[in-house]
Parts: C-alpha cells; structure tokens; sequence
C-alpha cells in the first residue's frame, strides 16, 4: 500500500524547485564520474568513490521526491477557529509568544516554524481553539501553552 503524503501549495512548489535542482545537477555529477575514471585503477580512487557516493545521494532524494509529489494531497489552506492541518497557530506562554505552522511529517521544520502534525507539540494543539491551553511535554518538562491566533 502506497503511502500518502499531506503537504501544502508552498511545501509542494519547494519540492518541486528542489527536483529540479537536483535533475540539473546529474550532467555535472557525471562528468566528474568520467573525468575520475580517467585517473586509471578505480579500486583506490577516491574522487571516483566520492562521485559515485553523490550520485547515489542525489538519484536516491530525486526517487524520494517524486514519490512524494505522486502521492501527495495538498493541504487546503486552513480557515478555521481550531487548529487543524494547515493552520497557523500563535502560542503564549507566560511572556514568550511563538507562531507555528502545523504541517505534514514531509514539509516538517521546527527551526523555520513549521511542525509535523505528528509532533508532540502538533499532537497537542490538534483541535484547540483561541483560549484554549495546550499542555505539551518536552524533555525538560511540561509547558503550557495558551492559543492565541488561529489562522
């Protein structure tokens, strides 16, 4: 059974510009191939192994990426006064105000403010709404966290 992928317009469009990227990135990948074959005994070339390896790295994202995008749904942009896939979410706690994106496990980047909805912080805020506390537990503890915005 094929796995489907939620993701959203943007996260779709960055997926699609990164296989591109990637895609053009082979005639270069192949020619350092060839130039490394060049140098003789393949046993003990490293510049061969070393280009062989990002080949390996690149054809492997570029099949990942293409099963992503053929078994992807787009999230619908989120309109709603509870948080579900797609929303915007801004979080309260105490005098520190955070905004996450709660998106699928594939456009999934914490650091860029974007949180799988498999996340435990995702899993948490799944359903609340403005005023609502969401309790979420981290390593370092509980943390409590009021919803803000919904967007």
């Amino acid at each position: 059974m094929k796995k489907l992928f939620q993701i959203t317009d943007a996260g779709k469009k960055e997926l699609e510009a990164e296989l591109a990227d990637l895609k053009s990135r082979r005639g270069a990948i192949a020619d350092k191939i060839a130039e490394a074959r060049d140098y003789g005994d393949l046993s003990e070339n490293a510049e061969y192994d070393s280009a062989r390896e990002e080949q390996g790295l690149v054809e492997s994202r570029i099949a990942e990426i293409e099963d992503i995008l053929l078994n992807a749904t787009i999230i619908p942009a989120a309109k709603s006064s509870s948080v579900k896939l797609g929303s915007k979410v801004e979080l309260k706690t105490g005098a520190k105000t955070v905004v996450y994106h709660v998106v699928g496990p594939v456009e999934a980047d914490p650091l860029a403010g974007r949180i799988s909805n498999e996340s435990p912080i995702g899993l948490a805020l799944m359903g609340k709404k403005i005023g609502d506390t969401a309790t979420i537990t981290t390593p370092k503890g509980s943390i409590e966290y009021k919803v803000v915005k919904v967007g």
